[in-house]
């Protein structure tokens, strides 16, 4: 059972799971707040839920001290752009459609890692799947409507998920350069109190602060997704920071984020509900993710 628990699969599995459940958490805190403070309060929460795990704070602000630069980078790429451009497309786009487009973040992680990392090179064949999965994405963007005030708005929001996915595959790659450098809890701790500091004192200056006179609904919608992020981020960069995990092989497990996260979006917000061509385009992307783990797997034996 421990070896069970302790599997890169199986917490891979469990990360992807948790993530899944922000798109309806989000959408339902965004009715009392802006975004950008939503995320803001978000993230520094939950690098401050992680601090105690890291057992000792002079190791903790050590770590900083020794790697400054590298905090900083992963705060900015793995927080500030990809919640900023996250929460900004999502309050745009339907939930069922942003876990779509995020579910496809699988793919431009590989793309990510071509290009910055030597031992992670696209094939032919990986190539193959990562263009039937953007066929995915352009299939629901054209279902959205190109040539309509509303449609045009969708495509636009789709687009700005799109660079949020680019930016957590840079995120990914400098977590996974760093292997061994910096322990996952700290890493992940400083990474969510300095990007959501960050992106709090942005967002003061671009939207309205409404305080904290919300319903209950805003606080347990706050508590759920600062307890996933800080769950779900300290898995992830202990993966990435294991020497066997390659950065795109690890991120295809995120093909189950865009199905589980469709679907508590449909169930838990009243006015989504799935739409034939939204669900060929979530299957078409969940395919040629399947496919690329399948290259993965052949190439491995």
């Amino acid at each position: 059972m421990k070896k069970l628990i302790s599997h890169t699969y199986f917490l891979a599995i469990l990360a992807c799971l948790l993530w899944s459940t922000a798109f309806a958490g989000i959408k339902i805190g965004l009715q009392y707040t802006t975004p950008l403070q939503f995320a803001g309060i978000r993230f520094f929460l939950a690098g401050l839920l992680i601090l105690p795990l890291t057992k000792n704070l002079k190791r903790f602000f050590k770590a900083f001290a020794q790697n400054p630069w590298l905090i900083v980078k992963v705060s900015v790429f793995q927080t500030v752009i990809l919640y900023s451009l996250f929460y900004w497309g999502i309050s745009i786009v339907p939930g069922a459609i942003t876990a779509i487009i995020i579910g496809s973040q699988p793919l431009f992680a590989a793309l990510v890692a071509n290009f910055m990392q030597k031992n992670d090179k696209l094939s032919l064949k990986k190539f193959g799947t990562i263009s039937l999965g953007i066929t995915g994405i352009i299939l629901i963007a054209y279902h959205k409507g190109w040539n309509t005030e509303n449609g045009v708005e969708t495509v636009m929001g789709m687009g700005i998920l799109i660079l949020a996915n680019i930016s957590s595959g840079i995120g990914n790659v400098f977590v996974s350069k760093q292997k061994g450098k910096i322990p996952a809890t700290i890493l992940s701790s400083w990474q969510m109190i300095l990007g959501g500091l960050t992106i709090f004192l942005i967002s003061l200056s671009l939207e309205p602060f409404n305080g904290f006179n919300h319903p209950a609904p805003y606080f347990i919608s706050l508590a759920w997704l600062s307890f996933m992020s800080a769950t779900a981020f300290t898995i992830w960069f202990l993966l990435l920071q294991r020497h066997s995990v390659l950065v795109s092989d690890l991120n295809i497990w995120k093909f189950i984020i865009p199905i589980f996260g469709a679907f508590l979006s449909w169930v838990l917000l009243p006015d989504e509900q799935p739409e034939l061509i939204p669900v060929i385009g979530m299957v078409i992307i969940g395919v040629s993710l399947v496919l690329y783990s399948i290259i993965n797997r052949k190439n491995r034996a």
